[in-house]
C-alpha cells in the first residue's frame, strides 16, 4: 500500500525558505503520528514522491525524515527503493518493556527524591488530563496524556542522560500506551505513582513503577500477540 492511501491525507504548509530542518521535523512527526495512531499500518509502503506531495514539501526533508524513522524502528528498508512501516515482533515489544522497566523505575525513584511543589503541581495537572482522557475515551488522546505524565516524571528526576535516553524512545512508548483495553486501572496506577512521589517516598514509588510496567507488559503482549507474557514478561 502506498503512502497516499493512509487515512485522510492532509497537505502540509507551504515550505518556508531555509526551513529544511523544520520541514524534516514536521514530516517526521506527521509520519510518526500516523504510525502510532494506526493510520499507517505495518506493511504499508511509503513512496517519497507521494509523501512529499501529501506534506507539500520537496523530497529532501521526506528522505531525511524516513531515515530518522528507520533509526527509531518505525520504518524498514526492505530494499533500496521500498520503505514500509515496520511490524514490531514480540521480541521488539519485550525489549521496549525491558527499557521501560529499567529506566522508568529509576526516574520515578529520583522524582520522589527531587520533586518541588511547582513540579508536583504540574504533574497533578497532567494526572487530571489523563483522568479526562480516560473518561472521554479514545486511544490517541489517552496515549498522549499518559505519555505526557511519564515524560514529566522523567523531567522531575533531573537526570539529563535519563531524559535523553527516554526521549529517543518516546514515539515507540506512546505507541505502547495505546495497547490498553481497560484504561481505568491505568489511571489508578498513575494516581498511586503521583501520591508516592508527592509523599517523597522513593522506595514506594519505585515499587509501584515496577509493578505498573510489568502489568502493562502483560496487557500489551496479550493484545498484540493474543498470548500471555513469557517468563520475562511477568517478571521483567
Amino acid at each position: 500500500m502506498a503512502a497516499q492511501a493512509t487515512g485522510t491525507p492532509q497537505a502540509g504548509p507551504a515550505a518556508p525558505a531555509g526551513g529544511g530542518g523544520w520541514l524534516r521535523d514536521q514530516v517526521c512527526e506527521g509520519l510518526r503520528d500516523r504510525i502510532i495512531t494506526g493510520r499507517l499500518k505495518p506493511g504499508d509502503r511509503l513512496v517519497e514522491r507521494d509523501v512529499a506531495e501529501d506534506f507539500g514539501v520537496s523530497r529532501v526533508p521526506v528522505r531525511e525524515a524516513i531515515r530518522i524513522l528507520i533509526g527509531e524502528g518505525f520504518l524498514q528498508a526492505v530494499s533500496q527503493r521500498r520503505i514500509v512501516v515496520r511490524e514490531l515482533s514480540r521480541q521488539d515489544v519485550e525489549n521496549l518493556f525491558d527499557m521501560r522497566e529499567a529506566l522508568e523505575v529509576l526516574a520515578v525513584r529520583r522524582a520522589a527524591e527531587r520533586r518541588t511543589d511547582a513540579e508536583l503541581d504540574a504533574l497533578a495537572l497532567l494526572l487530571a488530563e489523563a483522568r479526562a482522557a480516560t473518561d472521554a475515551g479514545g486511544p490517541e488522546r489517552l496515549s498522549r496524556a499518559n505519555t505526557a505524565f511519564h515524560a514529566r516524571i522523567v523531567r522531575i528526576s533531573r537526570n539529563e542522560l535519563l531524559t535523553t535516553t527516554l526521549e529517543s524512545l518516546e514515539g515507540r512508548l506512546r505507541w505502547l500506551f495505546q495497547q490498553v483495553d481497560d484504561p481505568e486501572p491505568l489511571w489508578e496506577e498513575h494516581r498511586l505513582l503521583y501520591e508516592a512521589i508527592d509523599a517523597g517516598d522513593p522506595d514506594a514509588a519505585a515499587d509501584l513503577a515496577l509493578r505498573h510496567v510489568r502489568h502493562y507488559r502483560e496487557v500489551a503482549l496479550r493484545l498484540l500477540f493474543a498470548e500471555p507474557a513469557g517468563p520475562t514478561g511477568s517478571g521483567g
